[in-house]
């Protein structure tokens, strides 16, 4: 075999490697508030993510997106589409990794989503544990 095939084929068995360990290492979490956590506003929430990098919107980069926040969704978003954005579908395109809110009182649920350039989730999704939260 030519040394240009055998560099070929090594190029593509590490892109298959990459790939699959990236599938099967990364995820996205809340790092706060903790589930359960009794709050008051402004609500600090701290996005986490390992396994991956964040870029921002539009930025076209091998294994980066960017956070969504999904506040008191019953049901995630179609992971086939854009991510919609409105009250409870916060987008955070500029790259952030945290922000705060201005919740009502009660009780809240807070999930986050990992999304592309394209603000479609990544496959396999990268979708957080969903918290609640209790605000006073």
């Amino acid at each position: 075999m030519s040394t240009k095939r055998v560099s070929l084929l090594v190029g593509a068995i590490w892109c298959l490697f990459s790939t699959l360990a990236w599938a099967g290492e990364a995820r996205v979490y809340i790092i706060s508030p903790a589930d359960g956590q009794t709050v008051t506003n402004p609500v600090l929430v701290r996005f986490g993510l390992s396994g991956m990098g964040v870029a921002p919107a539009g930025v076209d980069k091998p294994n980066t997106g960017h956070h969504h926040l999904l506040i008191d969704v019953n049901e995630p978003p179609s992971f086939e589409r854009p991510i919609p954005s409105d009250a409870n579908h916060r987008h955070f395109g500029g790259g952030q990794t945290e922000t705060t809110l201005e919740l009502t009182p009660g009780k809240h649920t807070l999930q986050l989503l990992l999304a592309d350039k394209n603000h479609i989730p990544h496959k396999p999704v990268l979708l957080s544990e969903k918290i609640t939260i209790e605000v006073k």
